[in-house]
């Protein structure tokens, strides 16, 4: 199988569909487009207005595409969706089981009880969500996120990655700490995800950032922090946000996966007796 981004969640770029289309068809492999992040607006880019290269069953090597309802279809959070071009692809995410005392078990996705709610509730936000207001959503968001990339672009000591294709622009230095950056924008409120391998953040524009000013509050914000940092220079940062960048330049991957083990095990953590205080 053959798995393409349209677009990736960390840099907001976007895999040659098209291309790996081609390769698909002519090795007679399945090709996978995983439009989870951007699915819901990618779909609606084109009627919007704007352009979006093509990435889905029009290219005759697509075989499936996974989009997740809870993002910018604005459904609860644990809905998506994955499609198929050929039915006989659906068996292969079913769990079947014939030999098990309890009866023939069979479920369309793994082992296990899962409540219905989630799918009602995801039906019922896009028959009132609609067409036309997903389209004009979506025109709404590119816009900003067109703008706002745009403006990153001007700014001194910041460089976007890639072409975004969608919603998420991403943004580096090579000037500064750019994890730096990203602690002096959450002073001023902003809570961006930051990324590695090669360190970066990113905002992943959504509806709320089309209200009026808010955009151009971050640009503001984002212009105030980059002129602290560039003053500042390579002084690395302090704080939480210093882990981003220790645990990047560890080799030894296992070590990062480790303690990413024991800080989950402390959640599960129940207090003793003994260590209440006397």
């Amino acid at each position: 199988m053959i798995v393409g981004s349209a677009p990736n969640f960390p840099y907001g770029t976007m895999d040659d569909i098209e291309a790996l289309s081609d390769i698909a068809v002519e090795y007679d492999v399945p090709l996978h487009v995983d439009a989870c992040l951007g699915g819901f607006i990618a779909a609606f880019m084109t009627a919007a207005g704007h352009d979006m290269p093509l990435f889905d069953f029009r290219l005759p090597g697509v075989s499936s595409i996974s989009a997740d309802t809870h993002k910018y279809g604005y459904a609860p959070k644990g809905t998506s969706v994955i499609v198929y071009r050929k039915h006989q692809y659906r068996h292969h995410q079913y769990t079947v089981s014939t030999e098990w005392p309890g009866g023939v078990y069979g479920s369309p996705t793994v082992n296990g009880s899962r409540a219905g709610g989630l799918i009602a509730a995801c039906w019922a936000t896009m028959m009132f969500v609609g067409r036309a207001r997903y389209v004009q959503m979506t025109d709404e968001i590119i816009t900003t996120a067109r703008y706002i990339e745009a403006e990153v672009r001007k700014i001194e000591g910041l460089f976007i990655f890639g072409k975004p294709a969608t919603t998420v622009v991403a943004f580096g230095s090579q000037r500064f700490d750019i994890f730096k950056l990203a602690d002096e924008l959450h002073k001023k409120g902003w809570s961006l995800n930051t990324l590695q391998f090669p360190s970066g953040i990113h905002i992943a524009v959504t509806h709320a950032h089309t209200q009026s000013g808010v955009a151009d509050r971050f640009i503001a914000d984002l212009q105030s922090a980059a002129k602290i940092c560039l003053k500042e220079g390579s002084e690395p940062v302090q704080g939480k946000m210093a882990i981003y960048g220790v645990a990047q330049s560890i080799p030894d991957r296992s070590l990062v996966s480790d303690i990413t083990k024991h800080f989950i095990d402390s959640m599960y953590y129940l207090p003793k007796p003994e260590d209440s205080d006397e």
